[in-house]
């Protein structure tokens, strides 16, 4: 949304991402820790082909990732058998319901990590600057020696990522991954962006401001 775009298929990522972390876990008898890392990098694929067809195809990222999302959810009932899939490590769901000092969640440091580090992405980096350029004036920000393209696969590789980290979380929370997860997900990101502050138009918005959105949808919620 900083750029003017928009993934709409962040949804079926969480789920997907989430269905190969469980089955890594379950059916290929891998480390949790190793299952849970498949399953963010799966999700930093899944963002790899989201900018790779935008780039190639020129189409508006909202058709784009309105098919993909559809493609996605189908890769999860089909690998998923449409079942639900359980049964993880004992290890795995203690650490994913363990709480610090007994009120922080241990999900809720992963968020936290995110934010951090995108914080620090975006305000701190000339990756971050060349974001802030695009999403204001794309064509003066090529004209300016900024590479489109490649900007925008980091930013949907980023999306990705984010949703294979939600995609751990969201199966650490239920201790179960549904063929079904995740549905109806990507608006509550929008909203909670939009709250937060960023501008639908690309070009403002902060990362505390998302958090302070998100944390406002979790409490509607």
């Amino acid at each position: 949304i900083l750029l003017g775009y928009i993934d709409l298929s962040i949804s079926a990522a969480c789920g997907l991402t989430g269905m190969v972390a469980a089955i890594a876990m379950t059916s290929w008898g891998l480390p949790w820790v190793l299952a849970c890392l498949i399953g963010v990098l799966a999700g930093t694929l899944i963002g790899a082909v989201n900018g790779f067809l935008i780039n190639k195809t020129g189409l508006h990222p909202f058709i784009i990732t309105l098919g993909t999302q559809t493609i996605y959810f189908g890769v999860m009932l089909v690998v998923s058998h449409s079942q639900n899939v359980y049964g993880f490590p004992a290890q795995f769901s203690a650490i994913m319901s363990m709480e610090f000092f007994g009120i922080l969640p241990f999900n809720a440091c992963i968020a936290l990590a995110a934010a951090v580090i995108l914080w620090f992405v975006t305000t701190r980096t000339k990756l971050g600057r060349n974001l802030y350029a695009l999403g204001g004036n794309r064509e003066a920000a090529w004209y300016s020696g900024i590479n489109v393209h490649l900007h925008q696969m980091i930013v949907y590789m980023i999306s990705g990522t984010c949703a294979g980290l939600a995609g751990v979380v969201l199966i650490g929370r239920l201790n179960a991954a549904a063929p079904t997860a995740g549905t109806g997900y990507e608006t509550y990101a929008i909203a909670a962006t939009i709250i937060g502050g960023t501008s639908f138009f690309g070009g403002i918005g902060k990362i505390p401001g998302v958090v302070v959105g998100g944390l406002i949808i979790g409490i509607i919620n």
